[in-house]
């Protein structure tokens, strides 16, 4: 088994009471979710479901001026705060939710009405408003054998510095018009194909007191038994200019700028499905997309589940049991800070716009959400989702090791021409991912170093898809000449992970066996032996994982310790860096 030790990140504290009536205003989209439907009913004319064709043509699809449309319109709306007008056909939360939907129906239309638009309607007390809708689009698979479906969403609501101001001006272009932007570019371009897997297009209200939308999506497809196999949350995805102030890990400086990173946010580390997910998203990209880009983007897959002290819609769906990650801007302008009189950055602020007009002539002459940068993580959400709603089911495994070998044997969807074995030691991605023929079930994998191996594997189709990657196993690789093994000792502690690390990293304890003790704790000191953190440490068998928050923009070599009833087991050395 395992455990981990992981803060509990919120945007913003929970306003609201228990939520109640919890529905979707559309049985239709509601029944298609929970796979009760006939796929034949939502034939597309023609029918596009290759997924090379698929992944050609969403790089031609996906535009960067119809991103800049959708923003524009957004920021028409001038105040999406939760507790916004609801009844202004202009302004306020309720005209920019009535105008996602219209334009929802409006892509159905154009594809055969394939795709079904609904509200996910709820009540709770949020800003003294009582009742609030999601809207989502809901995309039929072709195959309902295992009912699962694929979200991409991002939350539409916007806020300025008061938590429910209402009369201020929140365009929320970086925070989140952004977000909300890709997800209706997404349902434009993909509803014109076909996919196994159901993918339902989602933008959320509330996110900013207290992911309560999202929360209410997910306790909806808890209670209806709605398989949901993978969530993409997008949330600051356009912006490319550092602030004074950053939620690390983020933006090394004011006024910097980077349009050629995004950053993979997810919980857990050993065996986390949310970080399988992440890896995937970047495998994917990586193969499909990378050798056609014109501009390349680096995937940063972070230690983390979000930024320091912050959080997203993600955090309700893995709370309820679903896989979950975040997409989000390599760069931030702000850290919501907007407590202290010092805070002059756009985020949660009135200068959250697409840009500004400097001369006053009338015209933007800065951008602050770049709609090209925007295009290429669109990008990247339609690539992963698309090979998420069209490839295989996963398969499971055994594992074991003999010198410079591991030895991978699968035990379920063992029928496929081809497999995928991802190996990893001491990052968040894999160190290699190799390819083996699906004539046998027991795949031998050479590794050239020892120690901890970690190790993860995929169906692949006849189309060379790839499946979500299964399980983690892990296993001990001893070098060839070492005849007898050394016997594993009770308590092991391994090296962190990633290693060098930028503000966050997993150190991870190894228990083989029942351990009896008191107290344990993770002791980090600095080069001069001076103690700056202790963290305490469950022994329980199996894996055991703490993640340490170093600090942003704070470099250096610090020792670690497991200290076991006053006793260290061991200590080793890991590294930070800018």
């Amino acid at each position: 088994m395992k455990k981990l030790i992981f803060p509990l990140l919120l945007s913003a504290p929970l306003l609201g009471l228990a939520q109640t009536a919890i529905t979707s205003t559309d049985s239709t989209a509601a029944r298609v979710m929970m796979g009760n439907y006939d796929p034949a009913a939502y034939a597309a004319a023609t029918v596009i479901n290759d997924p090379a064709i698929i992944a050609a043509e969403l790089r031609s699809a996906i535009s960067a001026d119809s991103l800049h449309k959708w923003l524009d319109v957004l920021g028409s709306f001038q105040n999406r705060n939760t507790g916004s007008d609801t009844i202004s056909a202009v302004r306020g939360i309720g005209a920019a939710r009535r105008w996602i939907f219209s334009k929802f129906s409006e892509f159905s239309a154009r594809n055969d009405n394939r795709l079904i638009p609904s509200y996910l309607q709820f009540d709770e007390t949020i800003c003294d408003i009582t009742r609030h809708r999601n809207v989502f689009a809901v995309l039929p698979g072709t195959d309902t054998s295992d009912r699962s479906v694929i979200l991409i969403e991002g939350h539409m609501d916007s806020r300025c510095v008061g938590l429910c101001d209402t009369t201020c001006v929140a365009k929320g272009m970086e925070d989140n018009g952004s977000g909300t932007a890709l997800v209706m570019e997404l349902a434009r371009v993909m509803s014109k194909y076909s996919f196994k897997r159901t993918i339902v297009f989602v933008a959320t209200t509330s996110e900013e007191q207290g992911l309560n939308g999202a929360n209410a999506f997910a306790v909806y497809a808890q209670a209806h038994g709605i398989k949901i196999k993978g969530v993409l949350n997008n949330d600051v995805i356009g912006g490319v200019v550092c602030g004074h102030t950053s939620s690390p890990p983020s933006c090394p400086g004011f006024k910097q700028v980077d349009s050629t990173q995004v950053r993979l946010f997810s919980f857990g580390g050993f065996n986390s499905f949310h970080k399988g997910l992440s890896r995937f998203i970047k495998l994917e990209y990586k193969e499909m997309q990378l050798p056609f880009a014109t501009v390349p983007m680096a995937i940063s897959i972070m230690t983390a589940e979000d930024r320091t002290g912050r959080g997203g819609d993600h955090i309700p769906f893995r709370q309820k049991g679903f896989v979950a990650m975040r997409f989000t801007s390599a760069n931030e302008s702000g850290d919501a800070n907007v407590s202290s009189t010092s805070y002059v950055d756009r985020q949660h602020t009135s200068s959250d716009s697409i840009g500004v007009d400097n001369d006053l002539n009338g015209s933007l002459d800065e951008y602050y959400v770049d709609f090209n940068y925007l295009s290429r993580n669109t990008l990247i959400n339609a690539n992963a989702a698309a090979m998420m709603a069209l490839g295989p089911k996963t398969p499971d495994f055994t594992l074991s090791a003999t010198p410079g070998t591991l030895n991978v044997n699968l035990t379920a969807e063992t029928g496929y021409p081809q497999y995928r074995v991802g190996v990893r030691t001491t990052t968040n991605d894999w160190d290699s991912v190799y390819t083996f023929s699906g004539g046998s079930t027991t795949f031998n994998v050479p590794v050239a170093g020892t120690g901890n191996h970690i190790v993860s594997v995929a169906s692949v189709d006849d189309k060379g898809v790839e499946s979500l990657f299964s399980k983690e196993l892990q296993t001990s690789v001893v070098a060839g000449f070492d005849l007898v093994p050394a016997r594993k000792a009770p308590i092991e502690l391994l090296q962190n992970a990633p290693n060098p690390a930028d503000e966050a990293t997993m150190i991870t304890v190894l228990v083989n066996g029942h351990q009896a003790y008191k107290e344990a704790f993770l002791s980090i000191k600095d080069m001069n032996g001076r103690e700056v953190r202790r963290m305490p440490v469950s022994l329980e068998e199996g894996v055991n994982e703490v993640i340490y928050d170093h600090g942003y923009n704070m470099s250096g070599i610090y020792i670690y310790s497991l200290v076991v009833d006053g006793k260290v087991i061991d200590s080793k050395r890991m590294t930070f860096t800018n």
